[in-house]
């Protein structure tokens, strides 16, 4: 098997080098005057016809990456499930302060590695080089569109049509951090949340290179007299109308994305973020089918993602209780099947239709995949509108809460299981991914030959009762766990308070809620049940064949006889449509029969454990005080009104692999960067966990 992972790897980077050389290729002239004739000459085909080409070169290779990526991580996946961490293999520290130093810590971009930073550098220097190399052979070869126009506006033309091909070059990488399932993230250590940023980044810069794209030709007509040009929807080429509907919708997107409108206004960023389907279909209308070939794969891998996180949403998810902390934060435990396994800081996208039927929102799996094989806990902290109404519901005597689910989604390995020592630094509900990280490694002391890192969890809280969070380090499980292996330190800052309160206890404000149980009800589970990579490689393989079939058979027997027999010319923009309805078609239909022919195993499975409900009620009644929280206790230092000094605690950590993770406030997170990179010391490792999109 390690035989067969390796060679995969390989296959893996060829493909993805292959493809990325072909962009850089692209915008010469070895690759317009030389490349281009000869693959038309043999790739020719009336099954295809100008698709072809970019179907071929740009398409293909990264549907083999999706496909190649779900075996692979299908192989990962089964050897690393369920195994003890192996000390001896620990990455180095020297790759690590490579891939993980923060090399800017600013605004707007945030923090940003060593490894983001050479990305982004390189990224922005193919777009130079590209555009470059497209005014290099244009400007060489100017053709005037009306009669007495001018060299220099001709020459204005062209850099405003190339400024669209750049964009369009941003728009083929725009959807993979954004696909939650994706096969392809992994492969390179990243997550739809961890990525997130570089969706953001690309949306920036396409938006501002088409702003100018369509700035550029308004100015062009006008100076030309052919404002009515604006107005053009071309039977034979692009369409300029749909190019105009294109980019008014992705104002509106990129203005409402702006952070501070996001922040204080996150309804109208969420609604309005939801008109990129408008935006794909008026986008493909204005730039063709050939050049929608082009960006295909992320458009397609995010079609299949979306389709199946509908499907999966469709299911009520059982919640069987609920904790009440004083400090407005619920915990929320759901029903699971022993199918579903997932790591430490992943995250469950939650739908309360009583709330909003059109919002889902993130929160953090804190259970134990391990552990807590049937259950699935996530934290909410009362911040908002959306979570103040689901804490009024819990806390007003519900008997059911009807809840949806997606995910969840995360890592697919316990990765800060290779330091030495953690660093965990958390803010607020920060500490949330941190539970999960602790009982993983409370688990990992359960394993034969295992070593686990020294633990120092440094928390800031606004108020005492935040402290009842605490609570949750320890799940309610039977045998208690263990912790008495653990080399644990806490150290609690409590901001705004400068002595303990009077009330004494606060664990008896904790209250417990326990829903009944409804028959449409059914535990979280995967959506595609187990083995989901190989099941997601069979609807990406199956799909894409299904989609160039289909494109084939209607190209070949219905729109190349009406150009070849020369009775008209078949419309540019119906092109486009059919290339668009063909990907959902045929996305529909292969994840619909997978995810179908996968329910009945989840049914199953649902049935095994219709009756934890019961079981999970006797567990929860114990009392949180009959619980072994001495360790706990003995480990936590209280520090009233004042604030960590972060840098004094971190620089004076003497061990030689230190892992540094924060969570919490923007300038916490910020902080933190900024003192694993001072080049002070070089054992700490830093890695932010940010929920804030």
């Amino acid at each position: 098997m390690g035989m067969i992972r390796t060679v995969l790897r390989i296959m893996l980077l060829v493909l993805f080098l292959g493809w990325l050389l072909i962009w850089v290729l692209l915008p010469t002239k070895l690759y317009r005057q030389t490349w281009t004739p000869n693959l038309k000459t043999n790739l020719n085909s009336t099954y295809f016809r100008e698709q072809g080409t970019n179907l071929l070169v740009f398409s293909f290779p990264m549907m083999l990456v999706a496909v190649l990526g779900c075996v692979y991580l299908h192989l990962h996946q089964k050897k690393h499930n369920r195994q003890p961490v192996d000390s001896s293999k620990r990455t180095s520290p020297a790759r690590l302060r490579i891939s993980s130093r923060p090399m800017l810590v600013m605004a707007p971009l945030g923090i940003v590695t060593a490894l983001e930073l050479t990305f982004a550098v390189m990224f922005i220097a193919l777009l130079i080089w590209s555009l470059a190399n497209y005014l290099y052979i244009s400007f060489g070869n100017l053709h005037m569109h009306k009669a007495g126009e001018k060299v220099w506006q001709a020459k204005f033309r062209s850099v405003s049509l190339r400024l669209g091909y750049i964009g369009n070059t941003c728009w083929a990488f725009l959807f993979f951090p954004v696909t939650r399932g994706s096969s392809i993230l992994p492969l390179v250590g990243l997550t739809s949340e961890s990525s997130i940023k570089y969706h953001i980044w690309l949306g920036h810069i396409s938006n501002a290179l088409f702003a100018l794209h369509t700035l550029g030709f308004v100015i062009y007509w006008g100076m030309t007299g052919q404002m009515v040009e604006i107005l053009e929807w071309s039977k034979t080429s692009v369409s300029n109308v749909a190019g105009v509907i294109a980019i008014v919708i992705a104002m509106v997107m990129w203005l409402t994305s702006i952070p501070r409108v996001r922040r204080k206004m996150f309804d109208i960023f969420f609604y309005a973020h939801h008109l990129y389907i408008l935006y794909i279909i008026f986008y493909v209308l204005h730039v063709g089918v050939a050049y929608f070939c082009m960006i295909l794969p992320g458009i397609f891998l995010f079609v299949i993602d979306r389709y199946l996180r509908f499907l999966q949403s469709r299911k009520q998810a059982r919640l069987l209780s609920a904790r009440l902390l004083p400090s407005g934060v619920v915990e929320l435990n759901f029903s699971k099947s022993s199918g579903l396994y997932y790591n430490p800081t992943s995250i469950l996208f939650v739908n309360v239709p009583s709330i909003s039927k059109l919002q889902w929102h993130p929160f953090t799996v804190i259970s134990n995949g391990n552990m807590e094989q049937d259950k699935l806990s996530i934290l909410v902290k009362v911040e908002g509108s959306w979570t103040h109404k689901l804490y009024q519901q819990i806390s007003s005597s519900l008997d059911h809460l009807q809840v949806s689910v997606e995910g969840p989604y995360g890592p697919t390995s316990s990765h800060f299981l290779r330091h030495g020592s953690l660093v965990m630094v958390s803010g607020g509900s920060g500490i949330a991914p941190f539970i999960s990280i602790i009982r993983e490694i409370i688990f990992q002391t359960t394993q034969p030959n295992s070593q686990v890192p020294n633990i120092h969890l440094i928390c800031v809280f606004k108020n005492f009762a935040d402290l009842s969070m605490l609570d949750l380090l320890l799940p309610l499980s039977d045998p208690p766990a263990e912790i008495s292996k653990l080399k644990l330190q806490i150290d609690v800052y409590v901001t705004r308070e400068t002595q303990q309160p009077e009330t004494q206890n606060t664990q008896k404000l904790i209250q417990s809620v326990w829903f009944k149980q409804d028959p449409s009800d059914s535990p979280i589970s995967p959506a595609l049940g187990s083995d989901s990579w190989l099941w997601l490689c069979s609807i990406i393989t199956s799909s894409f064949l299904m989609f160039l079939l289909i494109l084939g058979v209607i190209t070949r027997y219905y729109i190349y006889p009406i150009e070849f027999k020369g009775i008209e010319v078949y419309h540019f923009s119906y092109k486009c449509l059919w290339d668009m309805f063909l990907v959902c078609v045929c996305v529909f239909m292969a994840s619909s029969a997978v995810f179908l022919w996968r329910k009945k195993q989840n049914t199953l499975e649902g049935k095994q454990v219709q009756n934890l409900e019961v079981s999970a009620r006797s567990e929860g009644d114990k009392e949180l005080e009959s619980l072994p929280h001495q360790s706990l206790v003995q480990a936590t230092k209280v520090y009233f009104g004042e604030k960590p000094n972060l840098k004094k605690i971190l620089l004076d950590i003497k061990r030689s692999d230190v892992g540094v993770l924060v969570c919490g406030p923007r300038k916490m997170r910020h902080e933190v960067a900024k003192i694993c990179s001072s080049g002070l010391v070089d054992n700490l490792h830093f890695e932010s966990i940010s929920f804030n999109w």
